[in-house]
């Protein structure tokens, strides 16, 4: 059952000595990891903005990293309750809100390909599978069936045979136009995404993408990934 947010769920900004690990969904009244909680801030015009990285000024509430949640604080308001005034919190927010974090996915995504993490092509993605280089597979929502199967074979076998018998994110339903994009190539139906620093934000991202969509429901780290 949903609650209305209470004054005490406010933070005290972004810049208190110890930020907390945990929030309070000031929707559900679930107590969860900040990662899977997205940090909302009243703008200096009075609007009700999403503040993904957790850095603009002012007291912050908190709302779960979920479609419905968000769409949910709107039509009831509680933005108005839970900041103690009236704000301005648009009808598209929850949708505003997912297209925030699709930039931001596909931005640390293009970091990946500056920080030559990356690599495309069918053959080149196969090789990086088949030498268990790869931390993560990427496929485009529009790819061709037939070389999707093929590599997700390879990625439960390399999984099977591997001592950890650990399987890597598969990552789905980006466009091969976003890819383009993104990646700075042409044509680009698969990748695969090779460790490092960019790779691990990049990740990060796209599973609270993918939390967001699929209305907050928790990812394991052997996950098909699909946004």
């Amino acid at each position: 059952m949903l609650a209305f947010a209470d004054p005490a769920d406010l933070d005290d900004g972004p810049r208190t000595a110890k930020p907390a690990t945990s929030r309070m969904c000031a929707v559900t009244r679930e107590v969860r990891p900040v990662d899977e909680l997205i940090r909302f801030v009243v703008s200096p015009s009075g609007e009700v903005v999403a503040d993904l990285k957790r850095k603009l000024p002012g007291r912050g509430l908190w709302i779960s990293a979920s479609h419905a949640a968000v769409a949910e604080a709107v039509r009831r308001h509680q933005f108005s309750r839970g900041f103690k005034r009236d704000v301005r919190a648009a009808p598209t927010l929850a949708d505003d809100t997912g297209h925030l974090l699709s930039r931001s996915a596909l931005d640390a995504l293009a970091m990946v390909a500056k920080a030559g993490q990356a690599v495309s092509g069918f053959a080149k993605v196969e090789e990086a599978l088949v030498r268990r280089q790869a931390v993560a597979l990427l496929h485009a929502s529009d790819g061709a069936a037939d070389g999707i199967r093929k590599l997700d074979a390879i990625v439960k076998k390399t999984a099977t045979d591997s001592a950890e018998s650990r399987q890597i994110p598969v990552i789905s339903a980006l466009t091969s136009a976003e890819l383009d994009l993104a990646l700075g190539r042409s044509n680009v139906i698969h990748a695969a995404l090779l460790a490092g620093p960019a790779s691990k934000t990049f990740l990060s991202r796209s599973q609270t993408l993918v939390r967001y969509r699929d209305g907050g429901q928790r990812q394991g780290s052997e996950t098909r990934q699909e946004f």
